[in-house]
């Protein structure tokens, strides 16, 4: 078969150990584009082998991993479930918790004890047994292995003394079990919490899960929003969710873009207008036709880039991901140590010494470091979604916390992008009729902000009507075209303009036909943002095509020292360049023209653009009108990489200190379990402050 995307729904994923071993497994079978998301229990990767394939779902499923294909055919098995596992075991520990505190002498038997803890140790070797040997098969040793050899070793030091009658000395069972029930309680709180760190994606993919009306032969089917196909007629009342992106046929309605944009206030849409899939009707009725769906849809392709930016890890991952991998290993040589100095040097006795050994294995939390950066990305990614703001990596949110300059386009960015014509000066005696229809004809064949202005502005005015039979963008430059005629056309910057006060020039057939001097206006926030830039130490400069003067004047009014004015797409390249030696550098552009300096920019940034050139140049998309949103992105990346940073400072502190206190005996390996367990709860619960921390 051809090359392609091949997605599973994989589950038992509990951790990024868990991701590390999948991944480490599909890269020796030769596998690229391979994205493991734990949270989201998805894998990806590129295939061309059916049989290839199959052999990599073996192989997961050989880690200990259920794989469907589809997510809809994945359900767990009631005695799978976490929460019932947890719950089983909790009824059989409390006795033995039980014997602890009363006096009842039954519960002190060994038998009876053994009798309780049994069926926990079951479950715990079928839930953290089976995990821990797939994983050390994986060559990625987790947590479950510390856990299981916590927990038997207590178990059968309990059970050769009940076996030879070696008395209440020898009997750890509660030891067990708690390890288990303890261990159990703290995965479930982590799956709740892992699970609301996904919320941002899961609540878009909500926006998906519609009906849609279709028109078919005058009366109407309700569809799923997945069946609808390109071409097909359908109609949406108020309160409805859009289905799928399109274009209005008839009618008009005020539509709520906030779920894309973030921006509340509803954008009203009549005939022709864009519609974006998953976008709500407040008000209106309108009869549009699909265009884009399934995953060709604005909505689907920002899922897909969430999912993807979820998963690229920031540098600082890297140490914690380095020492996770040796992590078990090593804290199995330091229960061993124990063992061994607690027993033969300080001659504590066989039962002190393998009680600090446990309390070693199950106080240790190597998953709270493999934790600590995904789920703040993952939160702080979420929320800038809901911002309106899409960042096409977590890599992206370490890269920005350094910028020292930020460089802007004006057309469209700075400004507002909506020209006004000033004059059109006719050169060699052309009629000015003939003038307009040309440039109308040339420029409603472009989405550049420029042309649709001049459309815009001359479709209510006289013209004569010119039939094109080919024409051509040259990006920076302008347009060429060739009318039925035979005559040749270009449109834009030309020499004439250079001097003069006139930005683009019309030729046909090399001479020049007219000059046209336009004019846009700045946005209200721009001289804001550039002095809140300011404040945060971060230099602006102004990069255009457009001629130098006018790129000073709006320089000048809003507070840019730095400008470069009339640059080509191939000098901005160099002016990026010379910025990035100097210090990180963000480009921010339209997404169109700017497309090779938003990619050779430290972080390209697009405004007001949810173009296909955009999405794949830049690595940041603001898809809402408020340039304060750039302010917000800044904001949010750096509590995001401060909340990476506390939590790995958390993850490696609790160990440093927790590891040495049960090495010398201060905790019972029951209080070493309950710590444990909780340590993944904190570095979770301090990454979702995120969601509502106030940044600034």
């Amino acid at each position: 078969m051809a090359e392609q995307l091949i997605e599973l729904s994989v589950t038992g994923m509990h951790c990024n150990n868990c991701a590390i071993s999948v991944h480490k497994l599909l890269e020796k079978k030769g596998f690229h584009d391979i994205l493991v998301d734990f949270a989201s229990e998805e894998v990806k990767f590129s295939a061309d082998d059916e049989a290839k394939v199959q052999d990599a779902i073996k192989g997961i499923e050989g880690l200990g991993y259920k794989v469907a294909e589809d997510a809809s055919l994945q359900h767990e098995k009631f005695y799978e479930k976490i929460e019932n596992k947890l719950i089983f075991c909790t009824i059989f520990t409390v006795p033995l918790l039980l014997s602890m505190l009363l006096p009842w002498h039954f519960l002190h038997e060994p038998i009876v004890q053994l009798l309780f803890c049994l069926p926990v140790f079951i479950v715990g070797c079928m839930h953290f047994g089976k995990s821990a040997w797939h994983s050390v098969k994986g060559g990625v040793p987790n947590m479950d292995v510390l856990i299981f050899i916590g927990s038997s070793s207590a178990f059968i030091y309990s059970l050769i003394g009940t076996i030879q009658h070696l008395g209440m000395q020898y009997q750890f069972y509660e030891t067990s079990a708690t390890i288990i029930t303890l261990v159990l309680l703290g995965n479930l709180f982590e799956k709740r919490s892992v699970t609301q760190t996904t919320s941002a994606v899961k609540d878009l993919i909500k926006f998906q899960q519609v009906n849609a009306n279709r028109i078919v032969d005058g009366e109407i089917e309700v569809i799923s929003a997945r069946e609808v196909r390109p071409g097909d007629t359908l109609l949406v009342n108020t309160g409805d969710k859009v289905p799928v992106d399109g274009e209005v046929l008839s009618g008009d309605a005020s539509i709520n873009e906030s779920m894309l944009t973030g921006e509340s206030i509803p954008v009203e849409k009549k005939k022709y207008d864009q519609l974006i899939g998953g976008t709500i009707v407040e008000h209106g009725n309108i009869t549009m036709i699909a265009t884009k769906v399934g995953s060709n849809t604005v909505l689907a392709q920002i899922i897909e880039l969430m999912k993807k930016a979820q998963a690229a890890k920031p540098p600082v991952q890297k140490l914690g991901d380095q020492v996770a991998a040796i992590f078990v290993p090593a804290v199995i040589l330091i229960a061993v140590i124990t063992f061994t100095l607690t027993y033969y040097v300080g001659h504590a006795g066989l039962q002190h010494a393998l009680m600090n050994a446990i309390a070693v294995l199950v106080i240790s939390c190597p998953c709270a470091m493999g934790l600590a950066t995904p789920t703040a990305v993952m939160v702080g990614l979420g929320r800038a979604a809901k911002n309106g703001i899409l960042i096409k990596g977590g890599d992206t949110i370490e890269a920005v916390t350094q910028t020292k300059y930020i460089v802007f386009d004006k057309t469209g960015t700075l400004t507002t992008g909506k020209f006004h014509i000033n004059k059109i000066k006719s050169e060699s005696g052309a009629d000015i009729e003939a003038i307009r229809g040309i440039i109308t004809a040339i420029e409603e064949r472009s989405n550049h902000p420029i042309a649709r202005s001049l459309v815009s502005e001359l479709k209510g005015l006289p013209q004569q009507k010119v039939i094109l039979k080919a024409v051509s963008e040259e990006k920076g430059l302008g347009m060429r075209a060739e009318d039925v005629e035979g005559n040749h056309y270009f449109l834009g910057l030309g020499k004439a303009n250079i001097e003069s006060d006139f930005n683009i020039s019309l030729y046909k057939n090399q001479v020049l036909l007219a000059q046209i001097e336009i004019d846009d206006e700045i946005k209200p926030q721009a001289a804001s943002l550039i002095s809140t830039l300011k404040g945060m130490g971060i230099i602006p400069v102004l990069l255009s095509g457009d001629k130098q003067n006018r790129c000073e004047k709006v320089a000048k009014a809003i507070g840019i020292a730095e400008v470069h004015g009339e640059k080509m797409p191939a000098d901005k390249l160099t002016v990026i360049d010379v910025y990035k030696k100097k210090g990180e550098t963000i480009m921010v552009g339209d997404g169109i023209n700017d497309a090779p300096a938003l990619t050779k920019a430290d972080v390209g940034i697009s405004m007001n653009d949810s173009s296909q050139i955009a999405i794949q140049s830049a690595r940041v998309i603001l898809l809402n009108t408020d340039l304060y949103s750039l302010v917000k992105f800044l904001q949010i990346s750096k509590h995001t990489l401060i909340t990476i940073k506390q939590n790995l400072f958390w993850a490696f502190a609790y160990n440093v200190v927790a590891i040495p206190i049960a090495a010398c005996g201060f905790l019972s390996p029951m209080i070493g379990a309950l710590t444990m367990a909780f340590s993944d709860v904190v570095v979770i619960g301090n990454s979702l402050r995120l969601k509502v921390k106030k940044i600034s």
